[in-house]
């Protein structure tokens, strides 16, 4: 049995005082008895809507080897007869011992964020840094304030390479957490419009997202996106954080990590990479050339991760993209054979253009064509109404013949598109569903994308599994906010 933390070493670190007689150590850390497995530590953390004190005996049942509880509830969990680790804040506690997780560490950290692509580009890199050692790297999109400490906190000490997912949707978000995980390595893949409604504007955007460079250590590196619109203002922010090594990505000349050519096969994209004075050649086996810039970032991670640049660039031909994130399926309607394309894991402006994008690199069969089942964008602000406006003209470039909205803030696009490019606008995904089946024909590409609000993962899993006539394609890609 392999330990992740010796008690001993989670009572120093949580300044925690030991109820029961403690066990050698813990395999795991959970805040979840859903999922939590015999012998790891539950920490009762206390959220916004559900308290975890209220699932200790669930956890006991469930085969924790010790709880962490805070001071003020003890009395209340007299019944339990596990060990627990007495706190005064729970949450508190995981961030020392993620504090802990980071101080024995030797493993080179990197941090990324970004408005678009941060989830993908994070399994990209564990994909591609695994071909050079053991990589540790946040599960889902552990991203927030307990996310990120919890992610820490599970680290083993014998990691190699360290992946962390950081987000913000408001100011002084990122700073704190950047500065818990400390990286080697800050990447921002890009700048967009996204969480609007908590800015004054994308340069604010930028500014919160530039908090990621304060916690990097002496001596380590920026890496930032040398095609963003906002590249000027982050190579100003990137300095006035004292960063002293800043690197690029991009298509541009002068990037450090540079596109130099690609070719697209199928779903398979061909690519050539210029850095260090030499040019790699590598495949993504994922459809879709925006993902092309997502695997720059993690090429020129593992560069200065000091990863194998072989292995690593065989690696590439191995990601695979997440659900909700550009899964290809094969479906069957009545006798109509047509293709989903899964996008339904959330949206701001920029993702919504590479998953259209996307749909308009798709090949519909025979007299199949292209459609999209759209949702709202959330958290856009005062902007909002412009924003959704100027999705008809990407739907009208990617040659979208039908467009099904659903929702209550993109009525805007079905208003832009006109009876003859709008095939609907309706109240959620249930009807948009019900028009789709109307209007769907053999050979056509549809593609869904909304907000997580509008729940359109359910409208996926609905259409799969009434629908499922041949296997699924292997070639998956996308982009999420």
């Amino acid at each position: 049995m392999t330990l992740l933390w010796e008690s001993d070493a989670l009572l120093a670190a949580t300044a925690g005082r030991p109820v029961g007689a403690m066990p050698e150590g813990i395999t795991g850390i959970s805040i979840d008895t859903r999922t939590l497995k015999p012998g790891e530590a539950f920490f009762a953390i206390k959220g916004d809507r559900v308290d975890g004190h209220d699932y200790v005996t669930a956890a006991m049942k469930a085969g924790a080897g010790l709880a962490v509880v805070a001071e003020e509830k003890l009395v209340a969990l007299g019944g339990i007869s596990i060990p627990l680790v007495v706190v005064r804040d729970v949450l508190e506690a995981m961030r020392q011992l993620a504090a802990a997780a980071r101080a024995r560490t030797k493993a080179r950290i990197i941090a990324v964020t970004g408005s678009v692509g941060k989830t993908t580009t994070k399994e990209m890199m564990r994909t591609v840094l695994a071909a050079s050692g053991a990589v540790h790297a946040s599960a889902a999109s552990f991203n927030n304030h307990w996310g990120v400490p919890l992610t820490l906190a599970r680290m083993p000490a014998d990691t190699r390479f360290g992946v962390f997912e950081i987000g913000m949707n408001h100011p002084d978000e990122i700073r704190p957490l950047v500065k818990l995980v400390r990286p080697h390595v800050a990447v921002i893949t890009n700048v967009a419009a996204a969480h609007l409604g908590a800015f004054d504007s994308v340069d604010a955007i930028a500014h919160a997202k530039a908090e990621i460079f304060e916690g990097v250590v002496p001596g380590g590196y920026g890496l930032i996106n040398h095609d963003d619109k906002r590249f000027k203002l982050l190579k100003e922010l990137a300095g006035e954080a004292g960063i002293e090594h800043l690197l690029t990505f991009g298509r541009k000349r002068g990037s450090d990590y540079r596109l130099k050519s690609v070719s697209i096969e199928g779903d398979a994209s061909h690519f050539e990479i210029a850095m260090g004075g030499k040019v790699h050649k590598g495949v993504l086996n994922v459809p879709g050339e925006h993902l092309l810039s997502n695997l720059l970032a993690v090429l020129g991670v593992a560069h200065l991760a000091g990863a194998d640049m072989e292995k690593s660039l065989e690696a590439c031909a191995s990601i695979r993209t997440g659900k909700g994130r550009g899964e290809r399926h094969k479906l069957k309607y009545g006798k109509a054979g047509f293709t989903l394309i899964d996008e339904s894991y959330n949206a701001n402006p920029a993702s919504m253009r590479a998953a259209i994008e996307m749909l308009g690199e798709a090949e519909p069969a025979g007299r199949g064509r292209r459609i999209a089942v759209l949702g709202d964008m959330l958290e856009l602000g005062k902007a909002s109404e412009k924003l959704h406006r100027e999705l008809s003209r990407l739907l009208e470039e990617n040659n979208v013949q039908i467009t099904i909205t659903a929702g209550n803030v993109i009525a805007p696009l079905a208003e832009a598109l006109g009876k003859k490019k709008s095939s609907g606008h309706f109240a959620d995904w249930k009807q948009a569903r019900a028009k789709l089946l109307e209007v769907l024909r053999s050979g056509d590409v549809v593609m869904v994308k909304a907000s997580n609000g509008l729940r359109f993962g359910e409208l996926v899993t609905s259409l799969k599994n009434e629908f499922s006539g041949e296997a699924q394609e292997s070639g998956k890609t996308g982009k999420e906010s």
